[in-house]
Formats: structure tokens, sequence, C-alpha cells
């Protein structure tokens, strides 16, 4: 189970449990799954950074170093997600890659728009989203210089 108050290297807010399961797998596969936290919709994702509802008692510096956005969530979609995050001064620094399987011109715009940092379309080709996964991961976590 994961525990609330634990360091989150990945926020991963995606709605569809096989696409969860093959991305924990590809993570895990490559030595990168130490630090996930999954939600399962957009109000989840932002109760989880913003510390409300059941994360409350989060400690709100315990920050993702990433999140990994879905789209097409239930409650709030991922546009008002990504919205909310990139306009707060405490949360726009965090990194957020779409992982969608929208292909539409206007998602991938209106997310540039809001401060996306990239836009990935998920590969049905189950090798072909573990080695994306893995990528992302390596790039994010162990590559890219963060700012705090």
């Amino acid at each position: 189970m994961q525990n609330i108050n634990d360091v989150v290297e990945i926020l991963l807010v995606e709605d569809n449990p096989n696409d969860v399961e093959m991305a924990l797998r590809a993570f895990k596969k490559n030595k990168l799954a130490n630090s996930i936290f999954v939600v399962e919709d957009g109000e989840e994702a932002l109760n989880f950074i913003f510390t409300k509802g059941k994360f409350v008692e989060r400690a709100e510096k315990n920050l993702p170093k990433i999140i990994l956005l879905d789209l097409k969530l239930p409650k709030v979609d991922g546009l008002e997600v990504l919205r909310e995050i990139k306009g707060d001064e405490n949360t726009k620094v965090i990194p957020v890659v779409v992982l969608t399987s929208s292909k539409e011109e206007s998602d991938i715009v209106e997310s540039y728009k809001l401060g996306v940092n990239s836009y990935i379309v998920k590969p049905v080709d189950f090798d072909k989203f573990v080695n994306t996964v893995k990528d992302l991961g390596f790039y994010w976590l162990l590559l890219n210089q963060r700012p705090y």
C-alpha cells in the first residue's frame, strides 16, 4: 500500500487499469519504481498535489519530481489538471508529461499552451509502451536538471 507521506518521484494520473499495470511493470523492470503514486482521476490528482480531501495529511513539501498525466480522465479532465498545476506558483515547475491516447491536434496545442513539458501518444504495442515509459523515467528522473 502506498503511504501518502512517502517521497513521490512519479505521480501517475491514469484511469485505465491496464495502462497503470503496464507503466508500473515498465518502471519496475527498469528499476525506476521506487516511489510511484497512482491516482485514477483528475480530482484525485489535484487533491494529491494540493494536499486536499483524503490527502490533507500529506506532507506538502513532498511534491512529485514528475507527473505523467492522461488527458481523458473522469471527474476532472487532464487539461484542467494541467491548468491548475501550471497556474500555481508552488507547482508550476513540476514537469508534466501528457501520456495519452489522444492524437487530437487541439489537445496537443492546448496542452502546450497550458505549459506541458512533453506530449506523448501512448503506443498500443506493449513493448513500445514499456520502452516509452522507460525512456520517460530515465530522462525526467536521471538526466533532467530540476530547479529545486
